[in-house]
């Protein structure tokens, strides 16, 4: 019959595999960082492209393509391995449809390139489709994140998403301004949502704030110069300030592009160094994780050799002194060994309750995000809106009544079935 400590070193090894599998999700999310940073600069090249009618990186397009193709097929490799594994974590249900419905985007893409290529398409569409790819492999992200069943890697990989999905919006800032600045003229509903994408970066990086911890956070700021900051500032006053259909200076597209990219490039400093604290980290808790393995088998192995005496320390106070085994026949583990194997068992089974009550206040975050975003999709399908108007109603009514932004957003969800079709009552 198997002892209490066989199935606590049980437990154990099921904890070790769970690591092993977040450390490949990790190595997974590092990697698709990577891809999306390329993406997101083939975006803003490739507006550039199409909004000077060709005139302007063509050459730069073609090396960033090549980046690309190579990143994509890393991803790739990561996802066969993931579906390959036996081991599978809580949410890989989840987590395997975010990528099945990224990797036919990602099939796509060569069609989307060629069209671009022949000047086919406007910089809009072409935006919007390397957003909805991107939008994909940070869903993958995202499931990663919400499936960790460690509280500090659970941290490191919500600080990690909401840092790239301010990434991903400041590198939708940069198509943005410079399809404007290249065409040479400017829309009111361009600088809406150019003002919606500023408002939304900074969102991000202020729960990114909350979980990296003060010296990731110290490092994102020290990247942040103040010369770098002013132009950047002064460019957005330019486009967005001056009235809509005021011509703005073509010769500024690449001097926008340039800013926006050395801010971008010092955001994947800032994520590679995530990315890889998001592995050390794994590889310390499997290290750990091991090692006390390895004390507990070798305890049980002593048990196997030892009879054992009438158990009854189960029942025992928690303060009450170890009674003498005893000492006629062969030596038995007795009371003081089964004390011992319970304080084992009553110190994991106190460490897992403490993990499970910060991966609530952990997970809270992405659960709040998930109620936004279906509010979000809810108005956009009942009242027409686009995804920064459905924002700004949230946002302007829970400024209103003083609420949580989350509070509206789960009172809309509540009124689903009452809310008007297409503006009708």
């Amino acid at each position: 019959m198997k002892s209490g400590l066989s199935f606590l070193i049980a437990a154990l090894r099921s904890e070790i595999d769970e690591l092993d599998q977040l450390s490949r999700t990790s190595a997974l999310v590092g990697t698709i960082g990577r891809l999306v940073h390329a993406l997101q600069r083939e975006r803003g090249i490739s507006n550039v492209l199409l909004a000077s009618g060709g005139q302007r990186f063509a050459a730069e397009r073609s090396a960033q393509i090549a980046e690309c193709a190579g990143l994509e097929q890393a991803v790739r490799e990561c996802f066969d391995a993931l579906e390959a594994d036996p081991r599978r974590l809580g949410n890989s249900a989840r987590l395997f449809s975010r990528i099945a419905w990224v990797v036919p985007g990602l099939d796509a893409l060569p069609a989307l390139r060629q069209r671009i290529g022949a000047l086919q398409m406007p910089a809009s569409e072409a935006t919007n489709a390397f957003v909805k790819v991107i939008a994909g492999l940070l869903a993958v992200v995202f499931e990663a994140a919400d499936g960790a069943t460690d509280p500090e890697i659970s941290r490191l990989l919500v600080a990690m998403f909401n840092f790239m999905q301010g990434k991903e919006l400041a590198g939708q800032e940069r198509a943005c301004g410079a399809a404007a600045f290249a065409s040479g003229r400017n829309e009111s509903v361009r600088q809406q949502q150019w003002l919606h994408l500023i408002e939304s970066q900074e969102r991000c990086f202020q729960v990114f704030s909350e979980f990296s911890g003060p010296e990731l956070e110290a490092q994102w700021l020290a990247h942040l110069p103040p010369a770098q900051t002013a132009e950047l500032e002064r460019l957005r006053r330019i486009a967005c300030a001056a009235p809509a259909g005021v011509a703005l200076d073509p010769e500024l597209s690449p001097v926008w592009f340039d800013c926006c990219t050395r801010r971008i490039d010092a955001m994947q400093t800032v994520e590679e160094r995530l990315a890889a604290d998001l592995r050390q980290l794994c590889t310390v808790k499997i290290g750990h994780a091991r090692g006390e393995l390895a004390n507990h088998e070798t305890l049980l192995a002593q048990m196997a050799h030892q009879p054992a005496a009438a158990s009854s320390a189960f029942f025992d106070q928690p303060d009450a002194p170890p009674v003498a085994p005893a000492t006629s026949g062969a030596p038995a583990y007795g009371r003081q060994l089964e004390r011992s194997i319970l304080d084992l068992v009553q110190d994991q089974a106190q460490r897992l309750q403490a993990m499970g009550d910060e991966l609530d206040t952990v997970r809270a975050s992405l659960n709040e995000r998930k109620l936004v975003e279906r509010a979000k999709g809810l108005l956009m399908a009942h009242r027409r809106l686009s995804e920064a108007e459905a924002h700004k109603m949230l946002r302007q009514t829970a400024m209103n009544q003083n609420r949580r932004l989350i509070d509206v957003a789960e009172s809309v969800l509540s009124m689903a079935e009452y809310l008007p079709v297409d503006g009708k009552p």
